[in-house]
């Protein structure tokens, strides 16, 4: 098994490899992080891990609210994920490698980050300024049948974004735009498709490829034959534009 430690970041939403993630970092924890990766050279990978919040809050307070006004806010690296915070994350993430990290005049920092492969947490440490996390790195095995199914898939999505856009929408993905990779395919969709953080966190911790791929078919067969008879759809930029793995 091989094992990694990697600061660690949690989010309201589900990091796939590939995928592109800006931030906004402004809470002290997150800013000591990203002062310490800036200490990695440029030619370096500037690598952290990103897991869902399964029971927790994204943002820790920073004033007294409901439901005890006289609460003091929490503080600290652990805020907000109670006093064992392995139990309030999915156990399954991504590392993410900052390409750009900028610091703000406030102290703030504005960071866009690149999924790069899955991984397992095994525990998290919490006596410094910010959570570090001990992983397992996952292969990306490509099961059985893989590339018929991401095309079947690509097939379903396709049809899934005309639904969703409406058939006169002129900026459809098209055939060109998207890759045919069967990985890449199954976590580009399960980025683009409007989800909610437990459907797309069973996606990223599919035991391979084709399980993915396949489940990613049933759910967009299924959000196509509902959006089919809704009297109205939702407003989702994802539609309108060209969807890029990067």
């Amino acid at each position: 098994m091989t094992t990694v430690r990697l600061p660690l970041f949690p989010l309201n939403s589900v990091l796939f490899p590939g995928l592109v993630l800006p931030l906004n970092v402004f809470e002290e924890r997150y800013r000591a992080m990203m002062r310490e990766l800036l200490k990695t050279g440029e030619d370096e990978p500037r690598r952290f891990a990103v897991v869902a919040i399964r029971d927790g809050r994204e943002v820790a307070p920073t004033a007294p609210g409901l439901p005890d006004q006289t609460a003091l806010p929490e503080r600290g690296p652990t805020a907000g994920f109670g006093a064992d915070p392995v139990q309030a994350f999915h156990r399954v993430g991504c590392i993410a490698d900052a390409a750009t990290i900028r610091e703000r005049e406030d102290g703030s920092f504005e960071v866009l980050a690149t999924g790069t492969a899955r991984v397992r947490l095994l525990s998290v440490d919490t006596s410094g300024p910010y959570l570090v996390a001990e992983l397992e790195e996952l292969p990306e095995d490509a099961g059985d049948g893989a590339g018929a199914l991401a095309e079947g898939v690509l097939r379903a999505f396709r049809n899934y974004q005309k639904r969703l856009a409406g058939a006169r929408e002129r900026s459809l993905t098209s055939g060109a735009d998207l890759p045919d990779e069967p990985s890449v395919v199954s976590y580009l969709v399960a980025a683009a498709a409007v989800l909610d953080i437990p459907a797309k966190q069973r996606l990223l911790q599919a035991p391979d490829t084709a399980t993915r791929l396949a489940e990613e078919l049933k759910l967009l067969r299924a959000e196509t034959a509902v959006i089919r008879h809704l009297p109205s759809l939702p407003a989702v930029d994802l539609t309108r534009a060209p969807t890029s793995p990067n």
